[in-house]
């Protein structure tokens, strides 16, 4: 079972991203993973946590349907939903739920979880490794207390 709280996962997860911006650049993105070597994690957040990579084809598919998923379910004339650490050779992506976005940029202090994380390391819980704020854990027991 993935450790929530491996240190090097998450120094990565927190680290320093690019915003895919364009769709254009979405699809540079996209032909570079495709095109790649590397074993890649596919991970739905809150679903099971990846233990294996997965299969190229199966990778491939992902990629050509959440590509199709994006274009459909964000209707804008950018990107922006996509966060790579490197254009050129990247090693994580994180894909943010159109239906779910709240505060990418974090300044609510708790940005949501992406919903999907593709990364050559092996992913961790994300929600276990980020739960809700001590504040809010006690707002929700005082209202029922």
């Amino acid at each position: 079972m993935p450790n929530a709280t491996d240190p090097d996962f998450l120094a990565r997860f927190r680290g320093a991203f690019k915003g895919v911006l364009r769709w254009d650049q979405l699809d540079d993105l996209w032909n570079v993973v495709r095109g790649d070597d590397k074993a890649w994690y596919v991970y739905a957040v809150g679903e099971a946590v990846p233990v294996t990579p997965s299969s190229r084809s199966d990778f491939v598919n992902f990629v050509n349907e959440i590509n199709i998923l994006l274009h459909r379910d964000h209707e804008e004339a950018y990107c922006g939903i996509v966060y790579t650490d490197d254009f050129t050779d990247p090693h994580f992506i994180k894909i943010f739920d159109p239906h779910n976005l709240g505060s990418v940029c974090g300044s609510s202090g708790q940005p949501p979880l992406p919903g999907w994380v593709l990364s050559t390391m092996q992913p961790v819980d994300l929600p276990n490794a980020f739960p809700p704020p001590a504040n809010r854990k006690r707002w929700w027991q005082k209202m029922f207390s």
